[in-house]
């Protein structure tokens, strides 16, 4: 029995999808405010369904029962109801999940996180105190780290919104990235499972080139035959935004300014090895995103 939590998030619910349709027993960890439709899909498909949060240790502990593996991929940065945030879900709720794991004898913890990127902030704290007690549990593990999703970077949520003909640029956009789709970070989590070489391992994953925004900007003007008009978020305001109060937005300003310049180029040639990762390219998203 694999146990998903995260499972009506864009990426936990295709690992649920695809995980009952190569006839996998599936536990989908969901709250009462879960979008009712995707829970009522994961039902359908076969999934079995507990109600659960990250902020409720007990609940944590039943999900966990009989469970061979636990798939967690939650966060409170897209999805968020009353008392999530970076600090309750994403450090101490993932960190209550090692435990409860650890105490129901799960075979094998597979965590979802991402790189380390050079400047500080919380989210990224909060991923890597949960990897170290991932590490000191005693429990199997494998950690992946894709880099920055194409489904939610160049996406209108955040202003990449290619059928109004227009896109957003963070910084100058200079930063080499590894966009990688979610569907090919489905595919190495499910990969991971049974998979021995993916034991005890922190694995980075990456598409199959780093480009910049720019470049990644020219590439959907060429599949789209014209150009969009460009929106510039100045460093100042990234830099306004990271030096502020607010977890979240200083969390999405560092990544942002990982777009600015630092970048975030992934060796896949372990994620090759180990899980058989072999990442679509942003062309082919690009035509899917344009149709």
């Amino acid at each position: 029995m694999d146990l998903i939590v995260g499972a009506t998030g864009i990426l936990g619910n295709v690992i649920c999808q695809d995980l009952l349709g190569k006839g996998r027993k599936v536990r989908a960890l969901v709250r009462t405010s879960s979008d009712s439709d995707k829970v009522a899909a994961l039902k359908e498909a076969g999934a079995e369904i507990v109600i659960g949060d990250l902020k409720d240790p007990a609940s944590l502990d039943a999900a966990c029962d009989g469970v061979d593996a636990v798939i967690t991929t939650a966060s409170s940065t897209l999805s968020r109801t009353e008392g999530d945030d970076i600090e309750t879900v994403d450090r101490l709720g993932q960190m209550a999940l090692v435990e409860a794991a650890k105490k129901a004898g799960v075979n094998h913890f597979l965590f979802v996180s991402f790189p380390q990127a050079g400047r500080e902030f919380p989210l990224q704290d909060a991923k890597r105190a949960v990897e170290n007690a991932i590490e000191q549990s005693g429990m199997t593990y494998t950690i992946l780290h894709p880099t920055h999703f194409r489904e939610v970077w160049l996406s209108p949520a955040l202003g990449f919104d290619t059928a109004e003909g227009s896109v957003r640029i963070f910084g100058e956009g200079q930063g080499r990235i590894s966009w990688v789709s979610l569907l090919d970070v489905r595919d190495a989590v499910v990969n991971s499972l049974d998979n021995a070489k993916a034991h005890n391992r922190t694995i980075r994953l990456g598409g199959p080139e780093a480009l910049t925004l720019l470049e990644v900007i020219e590439r959907f003007e060429k599949q789209a035959g014209k150009s969009f008009d460009r929106e510039i978020l100045p460093l100042e305001a990234l830099e306004g935004m990271h030096g502020g109060e607010d977890p979240l937005e200083k969390s999405f300003a560092a990544l942002m300014m990982v777009c600015h310049d630092e970048g975030c180029e992934i060796d896949n040639s372990d994620a090759a090895e180990i899980l058989g990762h072999r990442p679509s390219s942003i062309d082919e998203f690009a035509k899917q995103v344009l149709g």
